[in-house]
């Protein structure tokens, strides 16, 4: 494999700092902290870059905080610069994974995504029951608790396969070691905060070693995966039990996870499998019943005056064009009426 060295420079330079403040900053120009930044945005790009050429740069402690949109989650928050470092250093690495990623691992990539997944299974669904005239199985898996047992050790070693540039390793130390899992503990461990952009790139990195062994070593065919979920069609239910068993003996001993005991099963595909936000039936798609209740969620805070008439109309638009991948038009007719 390839190995990449002498590119922190690259991730240094100004315009490299410009271009990731610019995607840092997007759809979130009327925040105080972005126009904070911004009312010196020359002279704290140029703080910036010193740091980070000098190796002095440190993040600042992550806020987290809970939310529920209904399910309970814990989100980090990172300060405005330091997503800034986040989006500098993903565009100088990211292109030199994406070129090693299999083709059908979906999430956080370009052209890629939650219609492409969609699409994809329903060609694997095709193929594997002879355009739906045979019986087929999935297994449907979850891995448990992945982002706050990614072992930070482990995901070195795998970027160093990749990435010989000491300053870079540095800069990802200093990120990893800045989670929830760590703060009294400043040599990273376990886990990664869910909402930094470099955690959503770390977590294809580190499942990109389950995507080989699936296709590489046990050569399954039909193996879809979007982030830490991911469906294998098969003909045989049995096959699919020993493939589960197999995959879940190297999550454990390559990379300390598990599956999910609860969430990983074997179904028919006759009767629908959830998958990336939908129950995908043979001729037909609905949503997730969590998909429907997060839209009534923010409606109701719409109600409550927790949020504005243009944040509601911003979030229903963004779930109507995810809803219309289902057959769904008068859930959508009749929660615009609620609007």
């Amino acid at each position: 494999m390839k190995t990449y060295k002498n590119i922190y420079d690259k991730l240094c330079m100004m315009n490299n700092l410009a271009n990731a403040w610019r995607k840092a900053r997007k759809g979130k120009t009327k925040k105080d902290y972005v126009i904070g930044f911004e009312k010196s945005i020359r002279e704290n790009l140029l703080n910036l870059r010193k740091e980070l050429i000098n190796q002095t740069y440190k993040p600042k402690l992550l806020i987290t905080f809970i939310i529920r949109d209904p399910k309970t989650r814990k989100i980090s928050k990172s300060d405005f610069r330091d997503r800034i470092v986040h989006h500098a250093l993903i565009r100088i690495i990211e292109p030199l994974f994406d070129k090693i990623f299999i083709y059908d691992s979906c999430a956080n990539r370009k052209n890629k995504g939650t219609l492409f997944a969609l699409k994809r299974f329903d060609k694997f669904r095709r193929k594997v029951t002879n355009n739906l005239h045979s019986e087929a199985f999935c297994l449907k898996a979850d891995i448990k608790h992945y982002f706050p047992n990614v072992n930070n050790e482990i995901l070195l070693n795998i970027l160093n396969r990749r990435i010989s540039d000491e300053k870079v390793i540095w800069l990802i130390k200093q990120i990893l070691a800045n989670s929830p899992n760590n703060l009294s503990n400043k040599q990273a461990k376990t886990g990664m905060p869910l909402g930094n952009l470099t955690s959503q790139f770390f977590a294809n990195v580190y499942l990109n070693e389950l995507d080989y062994f699936v296709k590489y070593e046990l050569k399954i065919k039909y193996y879809l995966r979007y982030v830490d979920d991911f469906v294998i069609l098969h003909k045989s239910r049995e096959q699919l039990e020993i493939w589960k068993q197999q995959i879940d003996r190297f999550l454990n001993e390559k990379l300390k996870l598990e599956l999910h005991s609860q969430k990983s099963k074997i179904i028919s595909l006759e009767r629908g499998i959830d998958f990336v936000g939908f129950r995908d039936y043979w001729n037909h798609k609905l949503l997730r019943k969590r998909s429907i209740r997060r839209m009534l969620f923010t409606i109701n805070k719409y109600k409550y005056r927790e949020i504005n008439s243009e944040k509601l109309l911003e979030s229903f638009q963004g779930w109507q064009a995810y809803a219309k991948w289902a057959d769904s038009y008068n859930l959508r007719i009749k929660l615009k009426e609620q609007l």
